[in-house]
């Protein structure tokens, strides 16, 4: 079992930044990629960025490139997500997840699920 611990979140204005992080316990050995989602009111979860647990691939959806930037601490155990110029449309609840397979961006290719942080963008 792997457990998943998201934080960061918060009440930002349009064009801050915030950086969420995923702490990850358990069998963290077994893992091979981790993702970052959100889901807004309504909406379906969407895939945002993810990176292999050893930390040398990623890779984001077009409409962050740019602005969000997935990166890993192996002596944390601990992917972050760093957001810059955030924008209203960018509220949602944001998730991280792991998984045991190659990095997808589909929800079913992941097997551990955090709780979920909430990230509100004001305009």
């Amino acid at each position: 079992q792997v457990q998943l611990v998201e934080s960061g979140g918060g009440l930002v204005q349009a064009g801050g930044s915030l950086r969420l992080s995923c702490a990850a316990s358990g069998r963290t050995f077994s893992i091979y990629a981790m993702g970052w989602f959100r889901q807004a009111p309504g909406k379906e979860r969407e895939f945002l960025a993810a990176i292999r647990w050893s930390g040398d691939s990623t890779y984001y959806r077009d409409s962050v490139k740019g602005r969000f930037t997935i990166s890993r601490d192996n002596a944390k155990n601990t992917v972050y997500l760093q957001m810059n110029s955030l924008k209203p449309e960018d509220t949602a609840v944001y998730y991280c997840a792991a998984g045991y397979g190659p990095i997808v961006v589909v929800t079913t290719g992941y097997d551990y699920w955090g709780q979920g942080t909430q990230v509100t963008v004001s305009s």
